[in-house]
């Protein structure tokens, strides 16, 4: 019992799952957008963050299993819907390590060539692919990660970004939020309308807030899930939305439009107040962050695979560990598909793109969960939660996805949702098999 994670541990587990690459790398592109308004987008965004988590911690009080929005599914839904998200977890978790590989090669770009300066992606594309290369020999090797590099990692993320705050608080610039409204142009050189604007700086500025729902999934390793799991939720979205506004509106009040120009938003605003030392400084902390959750993505992620396949719910084969207990196959195909994604994302798009895929996927757990609230009340064989929502709280949150998911562009809604067809596939290709056997 003493192993288990009590409270403070949960919440601290909040922070680091969710702060990472997306407040390094995507300030500049929602302002690119829509000018210092992008604030109000990212106002918009806490608050429908803020009301799926309300989700989330409600039905979390119901449930001691591990899973997190794939038993809540499952329970309220059935076997195929539950198959369909759990099987878009393993997607969802390698889209995101894709994403942070992209969002490592920019990053490391920013640092070699500028902050200022195009990257190649010929320089990208390869960065990528030498970092999956290491990462999944590291894994096929058996090498895991110890508890003193995650904490390194979360001081690495929260301590510039604090010291950030407070000293770039005072260079503040009321001008710099004028014109309020600055939208951007689309590839054929026309000025973007506004909700079209809205909608994709929405969408990519999501992203940043995404990872709450792991909490979810560890229920068996806290010491009081039901009572500190809805807690710790609100608690860490309170916070992390407190904390990205601070930077963001920061980052604009130094910087202004300019901000949109920089590859490193964050550590261009630090160097207006340190030049040179300050950008060095939030630079190295950013790689040090990516890098080393790209670390614990690559080896979390194919075990995600690998306890589906466990469950029978992808081919039991993926399931398969060798003497040293390493998932070789989970493992391999996890890095061959995560290599084509960041290749794509590195050649042909960008982080930005990867991360709005990777929200729309995401949108798999988060839909099945707020619906779930309503059903599971139903439900008189489970234990009512002692954190009951307003009955109009899910219902938004469901409406504002939709409209998000609405809005996106149609490449990315095929990518990001072509994972449920595949996983109907697997679900009902064993079926067809045992009929006619």
């Amino acid at each position: 019992m003493n192993s288990k994670l009590g409270f403070f541990s949960v919440i601290l587990l909040g922070f680091n799952a969710i702060i990472g690459t997306g407040i390094f790398l995507l300030p500049n592109k929602i302002v690119a957008l829509l000018g210092p308004f992008a604030l109000i987008v990212v106002v918009f965004v806490a608050i429908l963050v803020f009301l799926i988590a309300l989700c989330f911690a409600e039905v979390s009080a119901k449930f001691e299993r591990n899973g997190g929005a794939y038993v809540y599914a499952r329970e309220a839904f059935g076997e195929f819907v539950g198959f369909e998200v759990g099987f878009m977890k393993w997607a969802i978790a390698i889209i995101a390590w894709a994403t942070m590989v992209t969002g490592f090669s920019e990053a490391l770009g920013a640092f070699i060539f500028g902050i200022n300066t195009d990257i190649p992606n010929s320089f990208k594309a390869t960065t990528a692919t030498l970092l999956i290369l290491i990462l999944t020999a590291m894994n096929l090797a058996g090498i895991g990660l110890s508890k003193i590099f995650n904490n390194i990692i979360t001081l690495a993320k929260l301590i510039p970004l604090l010291c950030f705050i407070v000293i770039c608080l005072w260079y503040v610039r009321a001008e710099n939020f004028t014109p309020f409204i600055a939208l951007g142009i689309n590839d054929k050189g026309e000025i973007l309308s506004f909700w079209s604007a809205f909608s994709t700086a929405a969408l990519i500025i999501f992203y940043a807030f995404t990872g709450f729902e792991s909490l979810a999934i560890a229920a068996e390793d806290y010491k009081n899930p039901k009572k500190d799991l809805p807690k710790a939720l609100i608690l860490v979205m309170l916070g992390v939305c407190v904390f990205y506004l601070l930077i963001i509106g920061i980052s604009i009040g130094v910087l202004g439009l300019d901000l949109a120009k920089t590859n490193a938003p964050i550590a261009a605003a630090f160097d207006v107040v340190f030049s040179g030392v300050g950008a060095l400084i939030v630079q190295i902390a950013t790689l040090i962050s990516i890098g080393g959750i790209s670390v614990a993505s690559s080896i979390l992620t194919p075990r995600v695979g690998q306890a589906i396949a466990r469950d029978k719910l992808v081919p039991s084969f993926i399931a398969y560990k060798n003497e040293k207990g390493t998932p070789i196959y989970a493992i391999i195909i996890t890095g061959i598909i995560t290599l084509i994604l960041a290749l794509y994302g590195t050649l042909i798009g960008s982080f930005a793109i990867l991360a709005a895929i990777s929200v729309i996927s995401r949108f798999i757990q988060y839909v099945p969960t707020c619906l779930a609230v309503i059903y599971l009340r139903k439900r008189e064989d489970l234990p009512q939660s002692p954190f009951k929502l307003p009955f109009i709280i899910p219902i938004l949150a469901i409406l504002i996805s939709f409209w998000l998911l609405l809005m996106a562009e149609f490449q990315n809604i095929v990518i990001g949702l072509g994972g449920l067809v595949i996983g109907a596939i697997f679900y009902v290709s064993p079926k067809i098999k045992n009929k006619f056997n």
